[in-house]
């Protein structure tokens, strides 16, 4: 009877650790939890970061003109009264930028002198 109950109990305890190692919500199951939770750990502190990002520049443009200014000027385009906008372009990567053909280029007008005293009260018949 002992021999019976003996072989009943290793049976069992056979069938547990079955269950424990490969069975639902046993050990395979467990690592596959803790490796999404660590994901979803490391999601959360990026998240979190991202938040307190966002929370400095609402406090910024609630509070402060620099920020707003800084907003309104490169998100805008806008530009105080007074200053000059300068937009530089840069041609298109792979592309070269050359002169144009020298024929194309016309010579800078020659300066004309406006008449001087001189010639104009020689030419009026003195």
């Amino acid at each position: 009877m002992l021999r019976w109950l003996a072989l009943i109990l290793i049976a069992l305890l056979i069938a547990l650790q079955v269950k424990l190692w490969v069975g639902d919500g046993g050990m395979r199951d467990l690592r596959a939890i803790r490796s999404r939770v660590s994901e979803q750990q490391t999601e959360n502190t990026r998240l979190k970061q991202r938040n307190d990002a966002l929370h400095a520049d609402v406090e910024d443009l609630k509070h402060g003109q620099d920020a707003v200014e800084a907003r309104a000027r490169s998100q805008l385009g806008l530009i105080k009264p007074g200053e000059v906008f300068y937009q530089v372009v840069m041609p298109p990567s792979g592309s070269s930028v050359a002169a144009p053909p020298a024929a194309t280029i016309a010579p800078p007008p020659a300066p004309t002198a406006p008449p001087s005293a001189s010639t104009a009260a020689s030419s009026s018949g003195h």
